[in-house]
């Protein structure tokens, strides 16, 4: 299996069982982190893939294939995100009135990261259960401070067709270089805010930041950035808008389907490039 990026063997599970028994006092982050520093698998700049790690864990025994100790926390901070106050003013006017807009990165737990998460859990269709690996939060705030928009940009899938035929990727030189894609995940633009040219004007701002941004927190670049716009919902405007590319569509196969099982939306696939010499970039393999 491959999960989280990375092989799984039945020697791996094997192993995972045996840590488990052997350290019954150990909470699920232990676990994760002891893993980590077994495998070597940190991030470029060193910090420990704790969060992926544990997301395969759990995955593991969602397939009945090990037994995790009990979690430490009961969803307390989940209940507590939903009762965040904000403002829902109508913001109901031209783009130029509502400037600047401010569009701040998220880079740690607080009352700015509670409201992004209180935001897309209420208000974007497919809400915000958390996310695992790296990771990038916005949140966009006009000349009053009032709550515009929310972005989150996250793990690149896994594989799809047109984009890696875009790209120039086989399997090989795709599983090496995938880090360099990220995927925007979410891009909430709240229900009260209806503000022309504003969804592209924020996606604009935040793609001008990104990559530096990634350098900062994680030590390597992104070269491009994708998307998934489900057609049935939404016609992928302020991307286009935004020059966006659109390379084709989705199969209609959640990204867990590798047996043809499970019927999906068709989405279309956008990609927005952040340097002129990308697909040299993302073809380089080492």
């Amino acid at each position: 299996m491959i999960i989280q990026g990375r092989n799984i063997y039945p020697q791996t599970i094997k192993a995972i069982r045996r840590m488990i028994v052997n350290h019954p006092d150990w909470h699920r982050t232990r676990l994760s982190k002891e893993l980590c520093k077994r495998w070597r698998w940190r991030t470029d700049n060193g910090q420990l893939k704790d969060m992926a790690c544990r997301s395969m864990l759990r995955k593991l025994e969602q397939k009945g294939l090990i037994e995790l100790p009990a979690p430490l926390h009961n969803g307390n901070r989940k209940r507590r995100i939903h009762d965040i106050p904000h403002s829902c003013e109508p913001i109901e006017t031209d783009l130029k009135d509502i400037q600047p807009v401010k569009l701040l990165a998220i880079h740690s737990r607080g009352v700015e990261d509670n409201l992004f998460h209180c935001l897309m859990d209420r208000y974007h269709y497919l809400g915000c259960k958390g996310h695992v690996g790296e990771h990038m939060k916005y949140y966009a705030v006009d000349s009053q401070e009032r709550p515009l928009a929310c972005l989150l940009f996250g793990s690149a899938a896994w594989k799809t067709a047109p984009r890696d035929q875009f790209i120039g990727w086989n399997r090989t030189v795709r599983k090496q270089n995938l880090r360099f894609i990220t995927n925007n995940t979410r891009f909430l633009i709240l229900p009260w805010v209806r503000v022309p040219h504003l969804a592209s004007f924020i996606l604009g701002a935040c793609l001008r930041r990104l990559r530096q941004d990634w350098i900062q927190k994680y030590g390597h670049e992104v070269f491009m950035v994708e998307t998934f716009v489900d057609r049935t919902r939404f016609t992928g405007t302020c991307y286009r808008a935004a020059n966006w590319i659109n390379v084709g569509c989705s199969k209609g196969r959640s990204r867990q389907d590798r047996h043809n099982q499970f019927n999906v939306s068709i989405k279309d696939i956008y990609v927005y490039p952040l340097t002129d010499d990308y697909k040299e970039r993302l073809c380089v393999f080492t």
